[in-house]
């Protein structure tokens, strides 16, 4: 068996050479930008990035729908909260006026019991 030969300058000359030329009959067997195939594709391309866009404009409608109905919900329950103290703060006042009612009517039923003696 014979040895290892190592490769000369001529040869690592040759061999680069050769793979130039793989690299450019490779690019040269491409079809050209007017080729069917090749209009086919890009036709394709721009199908599928018009759909992506405008299932973007979907998402984004639908997500800002949502912020807005998010949005309608705590007006809705701020309102509703605003209501509630209003009315707790109306109750109050009431309650406070009956008290008062209450308490004036039993001073004046001792002053009047204080009175007749």
């Amino acid at each position: 068996m014979s040895g290892f030969k190592e490769p000369g300058f001529a040869d690592r000359q040759k061999a680069a050479q050769q793979a130039r030329q793989n690299i450019l009959n490779k690019f040269r067997a491409q079809p050209g930008p007017d080729d069917p195939a090749v209009k086919q594709r890009q036709a394709e391309r721009e199908a599928i990035a018009a759909a992506r866009a405008k299932a973007k404009e979907a998402r984004e409608a639908a997500k800002a729908e949502e912020k807005r109905l998010a949005e309608e919900a705590a007006a809705a329950e701020a309102a509703r909260i605003a209501r509630e103290k209003e009315e707790e703060a109306a109750r109050l006042a009431a309650l406070e006026a009956e008290q008062k009612a209450k308490r004036d009517a039993r001073y004046a039923a001792r002053k009047a019991k204080g009175k007749k003696r």
